[in-house]
């Protein structure tokens, strides 16, 4: 283990899920996690028990998860992995997440032996250079007493990723934002052993932060604005090429649609070089149970 950081190594640990025989894998607790799991990391964990059920040679390019309950931090989470496909290029797997016999996630993970072919991508925004840049956890130290005490406690939260917004937002949640677009640099707050299997499920856990905010930032509203629910209803993640999630990486969000309870988000995620690494698609309930003021 290379990682000198408590919380990325307690990340790392998450994310072993652990064998049971016949399909069943095991994923832990977070360390001290209260209330409603992340949802990264049950898309993560069910990530690493397909990988797991597949030859190492076949390295996961896609996944498409539905969020139907929310998972709770009181208890670990059963994954069943089916094999539904072994072919000449392609593996497929489906993989249920469950709670107290209950399933709180459905997913399709999907695997492909290495092979070389035509290449093009969207190139990188153009945005500062994450060093010169604040910390996000600097940010949100600055900015707590606008967000209702009861939040303070998850909003200081310290994470196993750094953040780095190029724009970072009101979270007052009084600045109205169209388009609505944010770049947010990210990695992890130390090294981690060279495992291409588990960079790419940290990818997929970091996938889930950002994108859903995407669709609020029009709105004048947060994920702390009273009366405001969010929660993401599904998740989609294209892996394009090689990950490190210990080096910088851009997240560029933006959300074209939102109405009728829900927004819609995407995002791309290019390495330090500008390389289209993944893709992703996301979404989220963004509903107001009470008027604002």
């Amino acid at each position: 283990m290379i990682e000198s950081n408590p919380l990325v190594g307690d990340l790392v640990k998450l994310l072993a899920v652990k064998r049971m025989g016949d399909g069943w894998y095991l994923g832990r607790r977070k360390k001290g996690g209260v209330g409603r799991v992340f949802g990264g990391q049950v898309i993560a964990q069910g990530l690493a028990a397909a990988q797991d059920t597949v030859s190492s040679e076949r390295i996961a390019h896609s996944l498409h998860a539905y969020f139907m309950r929310p998972g709770s931090e009181d208890y670990e989470i059963t994954y069943r992995v089916e094999r539904d496909f072994d072919g000449g290029s392609f593996s497929n797997r489906r993989i249920i997440a469950l709670q107290k016999d209950r399933p709180i996630l459905n997913m399709t993970a999907s695997f492909q032996k290495a092979e070389e072919g035509l290449e093009h991508q969207d190139p990188m925004p153009e945005v500062p250079e994450p060093e010169s840049l604040i910390p996000e956890d600097e940010l949100r130290k600055k900015t707590a007493h606008l967000v209702p005490e009861k939040y303070r406690d998850n909003f200081l939260q310290e994470r196993p990723f750094e953040f780095r917004p190029c724009d970072p937002r009101d979270w007052s949640g009084e600045e109205k934002r169209f388009p609505a677009k944010q770049n947010i640099w990210f990695r992890l707050k130390a090294e981690i052993e060279d495992d291409p299997a588990l960079h790419r499920a940290m990818l997929c856990h970091v996938s889930d932060s950002w994108l859903l905010g995407t669709a609020t930032l029009p709105h004048g509203v947060t994920w702390t604005t009273p009366g405001m629910i969010t929660a993401s209803l599904d998740h989609a993640v294209w892996l394009h090429g090689d990950v490190r999630v210990d080096d910088w990486l851009l997240y560029a969000c933006d959300s074209p649609w939102g109405a009728r309870g829900r927004g819609f988000n995407r995002g791309q995620i290019f390495n330090r070089e500008g390389r289209l690494i993944a893709s992703c698609a996301q979404e989220g309930l963004i509903r107001m149970t009470k008027p604002r003021g």
